[in-house]
């Protein structure tokens, strides 16, 4: 294994032992972006890569027949905790245990960057109905806000930047790559604002892998710059609560 491929592993296979941090803090999905995902006349979908079940559960949400496929067990453990009746198997993208074509949509939430495509796309395709969507989502936090710039300036320098550039050149939410036999994948793009806490965004920072990972010195370092931001910063104060604007990014393509 290389020194690269080393770290990306250890990233990829971090938020096991931070699926409680990781369930508090990150936000969910605009209903505008599942509307635009889900193929019309879709019952049953999968959520790969579902970590938490912050996408399972607006879909199941929406009365559909969800199954969600995660790899991490610490994952899934607080997926069953918060949807129990929600089956939740264990697999990845380029293993999923699904019978062929047994699902109209396949979502990927916060989690298409960690998959190797060559593999990963075939065997969507395999669990996919004929004419059945892939979709892809992310969450970015919005900088146009400046509060949001400082946010993500702390965070960059206490060591982010090196892997999140890694990760970034590998796949990414403004440039996934998923292959044959996929064609060309639309773009939508939603603007819309998450209400949260000083604690919530702290936690949402602290579930990144890049921070998981960090020296335990650094690490609280790092969220105590955060916090200090949160509850200092001009624009916030005397808000009832933060108003974190994020960007999200979805795109979308379909089995021929």
């Amino acid at each position: 294994m290389t020194g690269d491929s080393a770290s990306f592993d250890a990233h990829a296979t971090s938020f096991g032992g931070a699926a409680a941090t990781y369930e508090r803090g990150r936000p969910p999905y605009p209903p505008e972006a599942l509307d635009w995902l889900l193929p019309p006349g879709a019952r049953r979908v999968l959520d790969l890569g579902a970590g938490t079940g912050k996408l399972t559960r607006e879909l199941v949400g929406r009365g559909l027949d969800v199954v969600a496929v995660e790899p991490l067990d610490g994952m899934r453990a607080e997926l069953s905790r918060v949807l129990p009746d929600t089956p939740v198997l264990d697999g990845s993208a380029e293993r999923i245990p699904l019978p062929d074509g047994s699902v109209d949509a396949v979502l990927a939430a916060q989690a298409w960057h960690w998959v190797t495509p060559e593999r990963a796309a075939p065997e969507v395709a395999r669990v996919l109905r004929p004419g059945g969507t892939l979709g892809l989502v992310w969450n970015e936090r919005d900088e146009r806000e400046p509060w949001v710039s400082r946010l993500n300036r702390i965070v960059e320098e206490q060591g982010r930047k090196k892997q999140a550039d890694e990760l970034r050149a590998r796949n990414d939410n403004d440039n996934p790559q998923v292959g044959p036999p996929f064609g060309p994948l639309e773009r939508h793009l939603v603007e819309w604002v998450h209400h949260s806490s000083v604690t919530e965004v702290v936690d949402m920072i602290a579930s990144r892998s890049y921070v998981i990972l960090l020296p335990p010195e650094r690490r609280e370092a790092l969220l105590a710059d955060v916090r200090h931001l949160l509850e200092s910063d001009p624009a916030l104060a005397g808000q009832p609560g933060i108003a974190l604007p994020y960007v999200t990014w979805c795109w979308r393509t379909r089995r021929p």
